[in-house]
């Protein structure tokens, strides 16, 4: 199954989490400090927000799978497509372990598409060479996928 994912950089955390539960109806999955995601079923959405953006809207969409398989036809997609995409390859972000890469749309709104693999307890763990293009880079619109944040 696929899952169409949206994050939204907020100013107010606590005031955005009490309406997004009323409108979805639901509590969500994962709550911290900075960050909150809910799981929907119908619709299928990872929809996730925090306080770590420059601006508040919308930061990225992306499209979350179940299995790697998914991923792998995904990124073959975007191959033969000839769009340019980069890879993360196994990293970390927003409280979770992925494996994930970039594409860009021709206006500039970064898509992430990913499998998650597990649950981490920081919003990022960085790596030693090169910092994740999730977290790590400098948030900005200007610098396309790699600025983006899951």
């Amino acid at each position: 199954m696929k899952r169409f994912h949206v994050h939204v950089h907020v100013k107010d955390l606590e005031k955005n989490i009490a309406f997004y539960s009323a409108m979805f109806d639901q509590q969500p999955a994962r709550t911290e400090a900075d960050y909150a995601k809910w799981m929907l079923s119908d619709p299928p959405v990872n929809f996730a927000i925090s306080t770590r953006g420059d601006a508040p809207g919308v930061d990225h969409l992306g499209i979350q799978v179940d299995h790697a398989e998914e991923l792998e036809a995904l990124k073959a997609n975007a191959t033969r497509a000839d769009m340019t995409l980069l890879d993360e390859g196994p990293t970390t972000c927003c409280y979770a372990r992925s494996d994930k890469y970039w594409l860009t749309d021709p206006q500039g709104i970064a898509w992430e598409q990913f499998h998650t693999l597990g649950s981490i307890p920081v919003f990022s763990e960085t790596k030693p060479a090169a910092a994740s293009a999730c977290c790590a880079a400098a948030n900005s619109k200007t610098s396309g996928a790699a600025a983006a944040c899951c």
